[in-house]
């Protein structure tokens, strides 16, 4: 069932199904709850009761035109506002990519909110020593990197969105583990986001036509802006979350990822205990790309299962 829930001065597009404790499931960029079609139904089964919305500039949820609507705050509060709409103190918060520090972050900002969290691709990190477009610059140097290339309001959008099927194809399936022609070029600056990949002779196994129409009708209506602005917002969360940062995530808590997942070439998962004491597991499935939870859908729901049973 897709229904519009009024929370935080927008109104997300919002699927659920099942009845139980409550889980909400985060996607990323650039991505749709339709990423998670796999677990709804499963944890639904499983007892809980499951809501996944389009976050705030995605899909059939608003998208607010200014850059600041996408920062930390807004985004966990957007959380914050579900919690409350479907009458609950807490949840189970889950995240891939982007999803995965909005809902880190949202356990740190408001712990009581917060049954237990998973994160999926983007293992929670310390706070970076200084702005992290400035450490960024200085780490890449000549060399393109992407979310440099995503700050400059109006450019990545007129690329991403001059053909969106183009764009879907290529990204989908370049970060995916399971692509047959899957590759992310090394490029220098002056460079373009999807000069780095190449069109795909086929789809990945798990990702059908059928699916990748939904996405590309998507982003075809909405254009890319709205994911973007998250971008566009890292120097602003660091800023904010100095409020919280020193906290440790005390809930219990799950990291998963793919193997060959390209984000965790520049992050890490060293310290990861340390910064999460609730921690009861980290899982790399082999084989697997950036895409985990749609990729590997059996093992990811056997392992959220497993988590929640366990709560």
């Amino acid at each position: 069932m897709t229904s519009t829930v009024a929370v935080n001065g927008v109104e997300l597009a919002v699927t659920e199904a099942g009845d139980g404790p409550l889980v909400v499931l985060c996607h990323g960029f650039p991505e749709l709850a339709f990423s998670w079609r796999h677990q709804i139904p499963a944890l639904a089964a499983a007892g809980y009761r499951v809501v996944a919305p389009d976050q705030r500039g995605y899909g059939e949820s608003s998208r607010p035109e200014a850059i600041e609507a996408y920062d930390i705050v807004q985004l966990t509060d957007d959380l914050v506002g579900l919690i409350d709409h479907y009458g609950e103190d807490d949840a189970v918060v889950v995240g891939h990519d982007w999803g995965a520090p909005v809902v880190w972050n949202l356990a740190q900002r408001a712990p009581e909110r917060v049954r237990a969290v998973v994160g999926m691709s983007v293992p929670h990190i310390r706070r970076a020593p200084a702005p992290p477009v400035t450490l960024l610059k200085s780490m890449f140097g000549d060399v393109f990197f992407y979310i440099l290339y995503f700050q400059r309001p109006g450019v990545a959008d007129a690329e991403l969105g001059s053909n969106a099927r183009t764009t879907m194809t290529r990204f989908l399936s370049a970060i995916s583990g399971d692509s047959p022609d899957g590759s992310w070029r090394v490029l220098q600056k002056g460079a373009g986001f999807l000069d780095a990949m190449d069109d795909p002779k086929e789809l990945p196994a798990w990702l059908s036509q059928a699916d990748l129409d939904v996405f590309v009708e998507a982003f075809e209506r909405t254009g890319f802006t709205g994911g973007l602005n998250w971008y566009r917002n890292i120097d602003r969360n660091w800023e904010l979350s100095e409020a919280w940062s020193d906290r440790p995530i005390d809930q219990p808590a799950l990291f998963v990822g793919g193997e060959f997942d390209p984000v965790l070439r520049f992050t890490s998962l060293d310290g990861l205990d340390t910064l999460v004491p609730g921690l009861r597991g980290k899982h790399l499935l082999a084989g697997g790309g950036h895409w985990i939870q749609q990729e590997r859908p059996t093992e990811v729901n056997q392992l959220l299962v497993e988590f929640l049973g366990g709560l």
